[in-house]
């Protein structure tokens, strides 16, 4: 069995940074992609920002140039560093991962418990 954590959420400003965190524990052979989502009240959940294991990246529009994904694969950890945030960024942020329990066989797909992030004066 395979679970997320995530934690780093908060209260802050518009303009000021928040440093996501998402954990994976269980039963883990690797982690192929990782990403992270938010999703707002009244609106759908969506994909902010996907790493791969080889470290390449990928971001939706409204956040590029803003927040930063990494990951740390010795510590099977993502990260979602956030600048400058405005408004429109409070949401809930979850965490996704594609994870080997072995080599032939994928995790059920796991998501984390969500962290709330809110972005107000």
């Amino acid at each position: 069995q395979v679970q997320l954590v995530e934690s780093g959420g908060g209260l802050v400003q518009p303009g000021g940074s928040l440093r996501l965190s998402c954990a994976a524990s269980g039963s883990i052979f690797s982690i192929n992609a990782m990403g992270w989502y938010r999703q707002a009240p009244g609106k759908q959940r969506e994909l902010v920002a996907s790493i791969t294991s080889g470290g390449s990246t990928n971001y939706v529009d409204s956040v590029k140039g803003r927040f930063t994904i990494s990951r740390d694969n010795a510590k099977n950890t993502v990260y979602l560093q956030m600048n400058s945030l405005h408004n429109e960024d409070t949401a809930v942020y979850y965490c996704n991962a594609d994870i080997q329990i072995t080599v032939f066989r994928r995790s059920p797909e796991v998501w984390g418990q969500g962290t709330l992030v809110t972005v107000s004066s």
